[in-house]
């Protein structure tokens, strides 16, 4: 039986009356787990890129619109350095006391390239020839340097001045995937500004409004709320909810149509969101439409009574029925669409459920993993039922986090 989890006791604001997500502590406690990840495969520091990773380790974030804007290196065993962008720079560095001075640098980018061939080599060489001067200041020229995020054109200068590099995304996601409390919460409330976005899409729903009108709806509801970035809100309706179709068409939602919405990549400091809900406009469902929505129910609800700790993702992954359910030869037909993942500061972390993947490479739940499951079933280019849940896993198992109805389609401007 799937059950709620707990709701939060705060706001968003700052108080001296309650303990609320406690920042300092959550960028230490991310900090120190990717040190543990890291000192365990014998890795001294890592470069890093990309705006996910870079606030991981350091709590820092920055306009990262193209590669290399910004970026940190990492220490196991020493302070992060962290280069900003120009203008950003500027502002930033007496913003943050957690980082020294000393270590807070301007950053070197070639924005995609731009300036040709000879000036991005020259640039990407300053790039390296910095991170080398800090690697040998700490003693640690020759030892193997772990990347993430970073593009080709940085990888290659960093190997030219004779660092030796290797991939740490895969550490990156370990490190990930267990949350602390201060993430939990994190994820929470961006679930509670979903919650609340949801019934601006409840009230917005009616027949002779465009699916984008939703999003825009939608949209605006979810900063009025306080998420730090809407993300993409996606509305598909009628023919396009089976199989998932274009979003945001501009076309003209009709009596009696099915329609779903996603909120995906909403996020509150970073941490983000990915559920769907779907909505019958005009009337009431038919019989047909509650059969597909109650066997999305029943089995979203197995695969969530099957996440315990201990226990496996091929075990989960058992209760998502074939592809061939479908009529289609192979899992990748429903990549993405029959799914147990990872969410974080990126919307796809570990672990992974599916058919595809996890029986021959199964991953372990742990407590403090939170997740997304998604499940749909419908008729092609008719219409299409489709949830999913964002939960977290516990001591005792899942508990879902988003609560908006769930169990029945919900109805809007119904007429009769």
């Amino acid at each position: 039986m799937v059950k709620l989890a707990s709701s939060l006791t705060f706001g968003q604001g700052y108080v001296d009356w309650q303990e609320r997500i406690d920042m300092a502590r959550m960028r230490a406690e991310r900090a120190n787990r990717l040190r543990g990840v890291l000192r365990k495969y014998g890795i001294p520091a890592c470069v890093l890129a990309r705006g996910d990773n870079v606030r991981y380790a350091t709590g820092f974030v920055s306009s990262g619109f193209l590669s290399q804007l910004y970026y940190c290196l990492f220490f196991v065993e020493h302070d992060a350095v962290i280069f900003d962008t120009a203008g950003h720079y500027q502002h930033m560095k007496d913003q943050i006391p957690w980082v020294k001075p000393e270590n807070f640098r301007i950053a070197r980018a070639w924005l995609g390239g731009i300036p040709g061939p000879d000036a991005t080599h020259k640039e990407a060489l300053l790039f390296a020839n910095e991170i080398r001067q800090d690697l040998k200041d700490k003693g640690l020229l020759g030892e193997k340097i772990g990347i993430a995020g970073l593009d080709g054109v940085s990888v290659r200068a960093l190997n030219e001045v004779g660092i030796k590099t290797t991939d740490v995304w895969p550490l990156m996601l370990e490190a990930r995937a267990v949350k602390t409390k201060d993430e939990i919460n994190c994820f929470k409330m961006a679930a509670a500004i979903v919650d609340a976005a949801w019934y601006t899409v409840y009230e917005t729903l009616k027949p002779g409004v465009r699916d984008k009108d939703v999003m825009a709806a939608a949209y605006k509801s979810l900063m009025e709320h306080g998420a730090d970035n809407a993300g993409a809100p996606a509305c598909f309706s009628g023919p396009y909810t089976f199989e998932r179709g274009p979003a945001g068409t501009d076309r003209i939602i009709q009596p009696g149509e099915l329609v779903y919405v996603d909120f995906s990549n909403v996020s509150f400091l970073g941490y983000q969101t990915c559920t769907y809900r779907t909505f019958k406009v005009g009337c009431k469902p038919t019989d047909k439409e509650k059969d597909w929505h109650k066997r999305v129910v029943e089995r979203q609800n197995a695969v969530i009574d099957a996440i315990k700790p201990g226990a496996t993702t091929a075990e989960a992954a058992e209760k998502f029925l074939p592809a061939s359910t479908w009529g289609y030869p192979d899992e990748v037909y429903v990549l993405t669409i029959e799914i147990g993942h990872g969410i974080g500061l990126l919307v796809y972390e570990m672990p992974v459920i599916n058919r595809q993947w996890s029986f021959e490479n199964p991953q372990v739940f742990e407590v403090g993993n939170t997740m997304a499951v998604e499940s749909r079933e419908g008729e092609w280019r008719v219409g299409g039922a489709r949830i999913e849940d964002m939960i977290v896993v516990t001591e005792t198992g899942a508990e879902i986090v988003n609560r908006m109805p769930r169990d029945e389609i919900i109805v809007t401007h119904a007429m009769v």
